[in-house]
């Protein structure tokens, strides 16, 4: 009876040793060989992942506060040469549109006589004027808004 208790005995201290060696082979995994952990290893990974979620939305609102700038800029521009007067050729007047993206900006005309020059401004907000436009002045804001879309 005795040898039979030594044999179970031997068979669970022998099951037990198996199921110590595959935890110790477990322990050895998350340990890894460089002496750290995996666990250490996925903190410092996670807190690089947090770094660059920062980074990233950082990035995202600074893109947004230049994409609001550029919007500002005057970034449509057009030109329209025209004979103010019937008795002149040549194209002299000239009208500018600079506009930003929502049609702010200014309207240069610059109208040519035979014995003068006169230059006028007229400024734009939101596509609209305070002193009505020419049809030159207008045909100049449209162009300048179809250049850049």
């Amino acid at each position: 009876m005795a040898a039979v208790v030594a044999v179970i005995a031997l068979a669970i201290a022998l099951a037990l040793h198996l199921r110590l060696r595959r935890v110790r082979a477990a322990q050895l995994t998350l340990q890894g060989s460089g002496g750290g952990d995996l666990v250490d290893f996925a903190v410092s990974l996670q807190g690089r992942v947090d770094g660059l979620h920062r980074a990233l939305d950082e990035t995202t609102a600074a893109l947004g506060r230049l994409e609001r700038r550029v919007d500002s800029t005057v970034s449509r521009l057009a030109v329209v040469r025209y004979d103010a007067y019937e008795n002149t050729g040549g194209h002299q007047s000239a009208s500018v549109a600079l506009l930003d993206a929502s049609r702010t900006g200014v309207v240069l005309s610059a109208i040519q006589g035979r014995d003068y020059a006169r230059i006028y401004v007229k400024e734009l907000d939101a596509g609209r004027a305070a002193v009505s436009l020419s049809p030159e002045e207008q045909q100049a804001v449209e162009r300048a808004m179809k250049s850049q879309q």
